[in-house]
Parts: structure tokens; C-alpha cells; sequence
């Protein structure tokens, strides 16, 4: 006879299942002792991780942050240490968000832990100052959240070079209609309005105090009635004269921080042959661009005084007898491209200028003619901390040895407008197409100087990042910056995206993920003015004011008032 066999032996399909049943029980029971901070603060955090890439739900954003609106409404947050929970919560947002800023090498695991340490903290300044505006103040907490959820967003924008990758309004920006409300009050308009819905609906619903409330929709339903009839009026699918046709090159080249030595002919091979096929294909071919860093050929400049640098071998006659050799060698090299494809040339280079006080490295933009002359150089301006260089090098340079970094970069100095026919481009580099002041200023500066750009043209090397959702999120800042200009914007990216987005937002044609493309754009050349390009962040910086009279207000006494 076969034996059978007791539910409670540990091998048997009963004991598996009810032990399986006790884990979920225990964890169920577990998490009914959170603290209600903390099942509101967690649930925040993972709906809004599910509306950013890579999950990329995002409508959830418009629901997302109601269970953190919620805990602004209590009378009290229960729980020991509730800031430090939501400070908790916002952390594992932000792991989950940048996760990508660990690819590049094992040390960038370091920053990114340390960029989502110090992120988190907007979380818990986030409820802790719209609850001083609501509980003290007496402001609706239907405006108390989108104001201060705002001005924390400019001051993320700023503080400690800044960057605005994880907006709120950065989830809309497929909705071309909605997000016309840039061109007015930038990307923090519509994280506003985001948050404005969202609050309206955490408002809606009842407590310990208040029966549900059918005011606050209305109120976020009107919004989202005028916003959308602004965005109606300002999209124009002809807007502007046709421009030029460019061809964006896109290799896929996954990067290290230190180059290969034995990658240089790889690179220049694969982006050689993306460049005869556009011209091949697609003639005429106005212009040609390849992206951040993939002429890997050095240009050399150079004062009469150089002097050699500590690394150079041989010696200051050497050098001196070298220079020369260096800068005519990379811009032959330059014009044989540009003859060979028989089309100007927008390139992404390492520049590396040399004078009394030694040598000095950019990370550069060059535009070659047709014939192979060089037309101008645009050096980047808003450079990336410890991707791009290393603080304090200049008086120990000892620290750049502790780093991957080979060199630390130096910034540029001004805005460049190149002429090709009759229409002005203005390159920018990398990540500076994330954040809105630096793209703004640089425009606003070429205007001072009577060149307006026509187009922009960001040139970036994201293969750092290995096709992750870093692509996704440095696209959506892309979408915003055309809107705020009311200027086409082009990206050349090494891995994607590269794109073709016009001056309303509309994405008109994009790369694929860490794939090769050539990618042709037809820009129109839009001559609509911005009322953000002209007076910036205003809206955004009223709310910024009023975080700090909150924040005023929060540190000088305590309150004990009933939920608004």
C-alpha cells in the first residue's frame, strides 16, 4: 500500500501551502500595524514611482500623490518619527527613479545614494510646509500643496547645480495640448497642475471631520478646462517656414568611463557609415550631426605662452614643436569628413586649450562647412558635478586621481549661434537641456547679441546609462524646453533617443533604444514669442516665496487647529 502522507509532514503539498498561507498572514498583520504615516507615505511613493519610466503609467501621476495630500489634512501624523518615515519613502522613490545613475561605473553608486539622500528630503519639506500653510495659515490645501510642491521643484532646480529629472509635469509630457502651458509658466505649471488635481481629489474625499466634498473637483475641473483651451489656441501643426534638412546620427555605443583605446576605430567607423548612408539617401543633407563626444580626435588651441602640462612626456621644445602638428592634424581630419560627405557638419568633441597656466579641457561643440572650414566652437556651459568634473581639483589635484575622471572639464563662457543659410543654431550639450534657466538664459543671451536662434540642437552621449529609462526622462526634459522657447528642438544622442521635436512639443520623429539610426529631421522655424523665454521662472518663483513664509512661519510656534 502507498503511504500517505500526514498535512503536517514539511514535504507535502498541504504543509507547503499552509505554511505559504502564514507568511501572507503574518505579513498582512505586519502591515496593519504601520502606522497610517507610514501605509500613506509608502503608497505615495510607489504610485509615483509607477508614473515615471520605467514603469511608465503615467496617468497614475494625476492620483499619485494623494495618499502624501491626505497626511497634510490630518489633524496630527501619528507614528514616532513621521518626517523620518516620509523622508524614508522618498528615499526608496528616489532609488527607484535614478537607479540608471549607477551604470556608468561602481563609483556613481556612490552619488547615486547620495543624490537620493539628499532628494528625499522634499518629501517631508513637501507635507511639512503645506501642512503649515493649511493647519496655521488657513490656505485650502488644494493651493497649499501645487504651491508648495512648485517652489520645492524651482529649488531642486537650483540647489547644488540642480536637475528636474523626476518633475511631476515631466509625466504629461506626451499630452502636447496640456503642456502648451510651458511657454507660460514653464514645466512647473504643469507639475502645479498636476498637483492641484490631485489635491482637489484627496479634498474630495471625507474624514474624521467632513462628509465627502464635491467643491474641490470643480475647482480642478475649470483649471483643467482653461489650460486646455490655451493649449487649443497655441498649437499650430503649420506653424513657421521650413527649415532645414538634418540628418541625426545615431550610433549605439555603450560607454565606459574610461574610453578603450581600441574602440576609437569602431566608433568613428560605425558613425562614418550612418553619415555616408543619410547623404546617400536623403539628398540634399543641409546639415549632419553626431552627438556629444563621438569625434574622438581632439581639438587643439593654443596661445604663444603654452606651457607644457605635467603629463606631456617630453619636453617644452617638444611641446612647443608639437602644438601645431596636434591642431592642423584634428582639423584636417575634420574637414576630410566633411568633404568626404560633402555636407556641413555639427560635431560633438573634446576641446583642449592650451596657455601659460597649462592645459584646459571643454566638452565642445564644433560646426564644420561643407569645404571643411571650421565656423566656431561652443564649449558647454553648465557642467555635470563628478560626471564632468571634480570640485576642489583646481587646489588638490590629487582628488582627480580618486575619481574615473580623467580630467575635470572647465565650463564655457557664452552662448554660440551658428549660421547655416539663413537659419541660426544654437547647440547645447548633455544635461543641460534639463534644466530650464540654462537653456533660457543662453537663449536670452544670444538675443541680447543679435543673433536669435532659430533651432536648437542638443548633442548628448547616453550611452552611459545602457538603454535604461535615463533615455525616457532626458527626452521628456527635451519636449519641455522647445515649449518654453517656442523653438524646434533637435537631439543627437549616442544609444537614443535622438528626436525631432518641433516647437509645440510634439515628439515628430524619434530613435530607437541603444539602437543605430539615422534619424531626418525637417524642422520649421517658428518666430512665436514665450512669455517664459521673456520674464522665466516667476510663477514658479512666487511659490518658492511662499515655501519660505511657511517655512518662517513652521519655525516659530506650534499649531492645534482642525484640517482645511
Amino acid at each position: 500500500m502507498k503511504e500517505r502522507r500526514s498535512p503536517h509532514d514539511q514535504d507535502s503539498p498541504d504543509a507547503k501551502n499552509s505554511a505559504r498561507h502564514r507568511v501572507i498572514k503574518n505579513l498582512l498583520f505586519q502591515t496593519s500595524r504601520l502606522s497610517y504615516t507610514s501605509r500613506m507615505s509608502f503608497l505615495g511613493a510607489f504610485l509615483l514611482w509607477l508614473a515615471f519610466p520605467p514603469m511608465d503609467v503615467w496617468p497614475l501621476a494625476w492620483v499619485a500623490p494623494i495618499p502624501w495630500v491626505l497626511l497634510i489634512r490630518c489633524s496630527r501624523l501619528d507614528g514616532r518619527r513621521p518626517y523620518r518615515v516620509l523622508w524614508l519613502a522618498g528615499f526608496a522613490f528616489w532609488l527607484g527613479a535614478l537607479h540608471w545613475l549607477r551604470l556608468p561605473h561602481p563609483a556613481t553608486s556612490l552619488g547615486w545614494i547620495a543624490l537620493s539622500f539628499y532628494f528625499a528630503f522634499y518629501v517631508p519639506l513637501f507635507v511639512g510646509l503645506s501642512r503649515v500653510a493649511v493647519h496655521r495659515l488657513r490656505v485650502p490645501v488644494v493651493l497649499a500643496a501645487p504651491i508648495v510642491w512648485t517652489g520645492l521643484e524651482l529649488a531642486r532646480a537650483h540647489l547644488l547645480t540642480g536637475m528636474t529629472m523626476g518633475s511631476l509635469g515631466h509625466t504629461q509630457y506626451r499630452w502636447t495640448m496640456l503642456i502648451q502651458l510651458s511657454d507660460w509658466a514653464g514645466a512647473y505649471g504643469v507639475s502645479f497642475l498636476v498637483m492641484l488635481v490631485a489635491a482637489a481629489l484627496a479634498r474630495m474625499l471625507p474624514d474624521d471631520n467632513r462628509r465627502w466634498s464635491f467643491w474641490p473637483p470643480l475647482v480642478a475641473a475649470v483649471a483643467m478646462a482653461a489650460v486646455l483651451m490655451y493649449g487649443h489656441a497655441q498649437l499650430r501643426a503649420d506653424a513657421g517656414r521650413p527649415g532645414l534638412h538634418i540628418a541625426l546620427i545615431q550610433g549605439s555605443i555603450d560607454v565606459e568611463m574610461r574610453y578603450d583605446p581600441g574602440m576609437r576605430g569602431r566608433i568613428f567607423r560605425e558613425y562614418y557609415d550612418l553619415s555616408r548612408e543619410a547623404v546617400q539617401k536623403n539628398r540634399p543633407v543641409d546639415l549632419v550631426v553626431w552627438p556629444e563626444s563621438m569625434f574622438l580626435d581632439s581639438l587643439i588651441v593654443f596661445s604663444p605662452d603654452a606651457q607644457k602640462p605635467q603629463e606631456f612626456p617630453g619636453t617644452q621644445s617638444e611641446f612647443a614643436q608639437w602644438l601645431p602638428k596636434a591642431m592642423q592634424q584634428t582639423q584636417e581630419s575634420m574637414a576630410a569628413l566633411a568633404q568626404s560627405l560633402d555636407a556641413p557638419l555639427l560635431l560633438g568633441i573634446e576641446a583642449n586649450t592650451f596657455d601659460r597656466q597649462g592645459m584646459h579641457s571643454f566638452n565642445s561643440a564644433t560646426m564644420v562647412s561643407r569645404d571643411g572650414r571650421l565656423s566656431g566652437r561652443y564649449d558647454k556651459m553648465h557642467l555635470v558635478m563628478f560626471g564632468e568634473y571634480v570640485p576642489g581639483t583646481q587646489w588638490f589635484p590629487w582628488l582627480q586621481r580618486l575619481t574615473p575622471l580623467p580630467v575635470s572639464a572647465m565650463p564655457g563662457r557664452r552662448a554660440v549661434a551658428f549660421r547655416l543659410g539663413d537659419v541660426r543654431i544654437a547647440p547645447n550639450i548633455c544635461y543641460e537641456t534639463v534644466l530650464p534657466h540654462v537653456i533660457r538664459r543662453q537663449v536670452n543671451q544670444l538675443i541680447a547679441d543679435g543673433c536669435e536662434p532659430d533651432l536648437l540642437v542638443n548633442l548628448t552621449n547616453d550611452g552611459w546609462f545602457w538603454g535604461s529609462s535615463e533615455l525616457d526622462m532626458h527626452l521628456a526634459c527635451g519636449v519641455f524646453r522647445a515649449v518654453e522657447c517656442r523653438k524646434p528642438l533637435l537631439i543627437a544622442a549616442n544609444t537614443g533617443f535622438s528626436a525631432w521635436i518641433d516647437a509645440d512639443g510634439r515628439i515628430r520623429a524619434q530613435g530607437p533604444r541603444r539602437a543605430r539610426q539615422v534619424l531626418m529631421a525637417e524642422p520649421r522655424i517658428d518666430h512665436r514669442a514665450s512669455w517664459y523665454l521673456a520674464h522665466g521662472d516667476w510663477f514658479a518663483g512666487v511659490c518658492l516665496t511662499a515655501c519660505v513664509v511657511c517655512a518662517a512661519v513652521g519655525l516659530r510656534r506650534k499649531p492645534d487647529c482642525p484640517p482645511v
